[in-house]
């Protein structure tokens, strides 16, 4: 059995429908049609469970708040459709994509054979710097498990996909957690890339000050030769 996820930061949901926030990242949410990815979703922002939920046509939008470390985090949700039908629509919402939650399902042994056509098309259609997440749902059917949490967990390392994890959306089991962690993930991802920037940014002016400085001390050189010239030219003459 999967454990829950344990988190050693503070960090508070905000309602779905807070308009503040200090960034935003986008999300996408794909897998076979019947893997839970609506359920999962709206077990996770709304905090309901429908057993009769139909199947997404196109698209749903969502939205997941929290605030990490002072700063409120939003996290722009596309579920998809898992339907060949759409498939050509669906990779259209993979640009810009900062996270992608790939979906199957822990009792379709199927859906997590298909995780290979999706994170194909995936890295073909998306940002090469996009982060996945495995997801493996509804393991509150523990009696008709197919996939065991081992071959999730090797799946991730062989692709080096970022984070492996169990979910139950009928039980809410990691739902939330899910979305937590993307959260945690992005936003540290967000620091490293700026603190990087500025790095780069203070060491190429520093490079620019140095050669400043340098050419500064070959001009004041050159100029201290030009005028021990001339005094050695006044000496000679005079």
């Amino acid at each position: 059995m999967s454990k829950e996820l344990k988190f050693d930061f503070d960090y508070e949901i905000l309602p779905e429908n807070h308009s503040k926030f200090d960034l935003s990242f986008k999300l996408i949410v794909i897998g076979d049609s019947g893997v839970g990815k609506s359920c999962l979703t709206t077990q996770a922002t709304k905090g309901i469970f429908e057993d009769t939920y139909n199947a997404t046509i196109g698209f749903e939008f969502f939205t997941f708040n929290v605030k990490l470390c002072g700063k409120i985090i939003k996290l722009q949700i596309w579920d998809t459709c898992g339907q060949e039908l759409y498939r050509s629509l669906i990779t259209n919402f993979y640009r810009n994509a900062s996270l992608a939650i790939i979906v199957y399902s822990v009792n379709e042994r199927k859906t997590f054979e298909n995780i290979d056509l999706w994170h194909k098309e995936l890295r073909t259609h998306s940002s090469p710097n996009v982060k996945v997440f495995l997801i493996g749902n509804k393991i509150d059917l523990a009696d008709e498990r197919k996939v065991q949490t081992e071959e999730g967990e090797k799946y991730i390392e062989q692709f080096k996909i970022n984070k492996f994890i169990e979910t139950s959306a009928k039980s809410g089991f990691n739902a939330k957690n899910m979305f937590i962690e993307a959260a945690k993930l992005l936003y540290d991802d967000y620091l490293l890339f700026h603190r990087d920037t500025e790095s780069d940014y203070n060491s190429d002016i520093s490079g620019k000050n140095q050669d400043t400085y340098e050419r500064s001390m070959d001009l004041n050189s050159a100029s201290s030769s030009v005028q021990d010239n001339k005094k050695e030219k006044k000496k000679k003459c005079c």
